[in-house]
């Protein structure tokens, strides 16, 4: 059993490497040979960097994958995780405190194992291309934020999940469903507050024709928010975008590489876009579409306790809370990474909707095609990427599909308002 269930997995791993690999090499492929840019589309030199910028994370994306997957096997059966579990045990850690350490050692240890990538990327790639403007020593404070706030959430929400784990029965995987959907409604309304202006500055929208058009727009579509804010990312980086904190009433949030670098409607246009996604529940649904994901994943925990095979399958003596979560955090993504072209797909969906809601709100198409062909090149983003590549991975369509979309919606809106008089 215990060599069949190792066949098993490595199968299934060796298949989830070949499809991200070969997705990525069709991608970089599919770049290099100029299919990524519609003919008359931009200029030469940002094709040429767009083109580059492209390739060059790439290769990074396809060099940390196989970093990965040799991190993972390197745990997996070496014998390092069962040493790890007796070398805690043998410091006199017991219960609650073996669980906490032996998670939050191993979560430490493969966060540590990507940061050479992350400092490539960031001060390789992203520099050379214009993008980078954090400083070493502001990258470090990064972290080391990222580390103390880890602690301070992570540690407690460990203990609480050993304690409902441990002393609420044979359903405590409901128990803790509960519990981690009450902390994440709770995350998500503490986050804007306290969490986000721990690494970044947010300042009120100042007073112009920016925030009277805004504040217009947000009024015509019954938008209910705590108020507009530009977000300091000019700090670390050079790309834009504009998000929404919160989940009742959330605070509008803008780049200041987005406030400097659109006009008015353009960026009214990207505001109406994440309205729709307010509007049209998109945060709920994806949230609840979490939610499930975490009961299904906890539900698995509950059964893999009860098959000691999978323990002695990874060198454990028996099983445990700490193996077991840390078993299906080294091995889950094998068995589920088929499932992410449907999360693509919905998040596509979610963008085509968010866009006709915008299209309507503002009465026409052009300013937010505009601005998306805006944010493409600012962020020198492939149009037209691979379209196995992009089934399986983009969270939002390629811009000329987009674009098409925007100016079918448009049209039908005109024709609406054409027809108004005539229906009265």
């Amino acid at each position: 059993m215990t060599r069949a269930l190792v066949g098993v997995f490595i199968a299934f791993f060796a298949a989830q490497l070949a499809v991200e690999v070969g997705l990525a090499l069709l991608s970089y492929r599919h770049v290099r040979l100029g299919r990524g840019h519609p003919a008359g589309g931009a200029s030469p030199g940002d094709v040429a960097r767009s083109r580059d910028y492209a390739l060059a994370k790439t290769r990074l994306g396809i060099l940390h994958a196989l970093w990965g997957a040799a991190v993972t096997l390197a745990l997996l059966f070496s014998g390092f995780l069962p040493a790890l579990d007796r070398a805690l045990a043998a410091a006199g850690l017991r219960g609650p405190h073996l669980f906490v350490a032996y998670l939050a050692l191993l979560s430490a240890l493969v966060a540590a194992s990507s940061l050479p990538f992350q400092l490539y990327g960031t001060f390789v790639v992203e520099q050379r291309f214009g993008f980078n403007r954090t400083t070493p020593s502001l990258w470090l404070k990064d972290r080391l934020k990222g580390l103390a706030l880890a602690a301070v959430l992570g540690v407690p929400l460990l203990y609480a999940t050993y304690g409902f784990m441990a002393f609420t029965g044979r359903a405590w995987w409901l128990w803790l469903f509960a519990f981690f959907t009450a902390f994440q409604v709770v995350m998500v309304w503490l986050y804007p507050a306290l969490i986000a202006p721990i690494f970044n500055r947010f300042s009120p929208l100042p007073e112009g024709p920016l925030r009277s058009r805004l504040e217009a727009l947000a009024r015509d579509a019954g938008f209910r928010t705590r108020g507009l804010y530009v977000m300091d990312a000019s700090r670390r980086s050079g790309h834009s975008n504009a998000y929404f904190m919160g989940f009742f009433r959330p605070r509008i949030v803008l780049f200041d590489t987005l406030v400097d670098g659109m006009a008015v409607e353009e960026a009214a246009a990207v505001l109406a876009h994440e309205i729709g996604h307010f509007r049209l529940r998109h945060v709920h649904k994806r949230l609840a579409a979490g939610l499930a994901g975490t009961l299904v994943t906890l539900w698995v925990v509950s059964r893999l306790l009860e098959w000691p095979p999978l323990f002695a399958a990874a060198g454990f003596d028996r099983p445990s809370f700490h193996a077991a979560l840390a078993l299906l955090s080294l091995c889950g993504g094998a068995f589920t990474f088929f499932l992410e072209p449907i999360s693509a797909w919905l998040s596509r969906r979610h963008e085509y909707q968010a866009d006709r809601f915008a299209v309507r709100l503002t009465g026409g198409g052009a300013a937010l095609r505009d601005s998306l062909s805006r944010l493409h090149g600012q962020n020198l983003s492939i149009p037209n990427p691979h379209p196995w590549n992009s089934a399986w991975h983009d969270s939002h369509p390629p811009l000329p599909q987009r674009a098409a979309a925007i100016e079918r919606e448009a049209a039908l809106v005109q024709r609406s308002a054409a027809a108004e008089p005539v229906a009265g």
